[in-house]
């Protein structure tokens, strides 16, 4: 590809995920650290004809921010990452046969919401559910480290893609559908689902947890201080940046459940 042609087309994806991306998380923060407390507060008359109005508008820009910022984010991987070759810590060899990892990379990633669904399904300790996906996300980590010997910059990257995956399709295959029924209940006066309300909450609150991590991932290329350490430095930083993260997030709950309305 012509480099003028790559270069823009790099700036003209960047800028578009970053922007998808605000209006995303955004509209995550605002459900999880805004909107939860404020339903708390209100009545049932009042919620009949606050949520009809407000919810389909906010989630409207959620979901779709979701969906705008895996594409941008998927289309600017495969050009900087699979078409100039750097996923590789060695491009040269003989097994980086970069397009063949990228369709690999595709089918884990929707191979890997499938496993996390069934698991958040079939598991009732949710805390204990979480915790085996997490194993699952550390092994297909290192299935990218040590059999697709990709770059630190790449694992950096691809940790956030497989976490922002799990995320665009919660909201897709859970939240927004579970939610639809939930405003309709809400807006005839029945009572919603009481299994749909909290699974919808809960993929939320797990979006919002690796919201934190995941954008750590995503802006750590420009940092080769943090992902070019050798293999288990730069791993042990990134379970200490996801567990920094976790915690973070739960402080923010703690936090916005004590924000006061005037």
């Amino acid at each position: 590809m012509n480099p003028e042609i790559n270069t823009w087309l790099q700036l003209i994806l960047r800028w578009a995920h970053a922007v998808a991306g605000i209006i995303w998380i955004g509209h995550l923060y605002f459900f999880n650290w805004v909107n939860g407390p404020f339903q708390a507060k209100l009545d049932g008359g009042t919620k009949k004809i606050v949520n009809p109005e407000l919810m389909p508008r906010a989630l409207f820009w959620f979901r779709w921010g979701a969906a705008w910022t895996w594409i941008t984010g998927i289309l600017l991987a495969a050009l900087v990452y699979y078409h100039g070759r750097v996923v590789f810590e060695d491009p040269t060899s003989p097994g980086s046969n970069s397009w063949l990892w990228l369709a690999i990379v595709l089918v884990l990633l929707a191979v890997g919401f499938v496993i996390y669904n069934a698991i958040m399904k079939a598991v009732p300790n949710k805390v204990a559910a979480a915790a085996i996906n997490l194993v699952i996300f550390a092994a297909v980590y290192l299935f990218l480290e040590y059999v697709g010997k990709f770059s630190g910059r790449a694992l950096y990257i691809h940790a956030g893609a497989i976490f922002g995956t799990i995320m665009a399709l919660n909201v897709w295959m859970v939240i927004w559908p579970y939610q639809k029924r939930i405003i309709t209940a809400v807006k005839t006066g029945t009572a919603p689902d009481a299994k749909e309300v909290a699974t919808a909450g809960l993929r939320s609150r797990h979006n919002t947890f690796m919201s934190v991590p995941l954008i750590f991932t995503m802006i750590s290329n420009h940092y080769p201080t943090v992902y070019g350490q050798v293999p288990w430095c730069r791993d042990l930083i990134l379970a200490a940046i996801i567990a920094v993260g976790f915690i973070t997030t739960r402080l923010i709950y703690g936090k916005a459940a004590k924000v006061p309305g005037f």
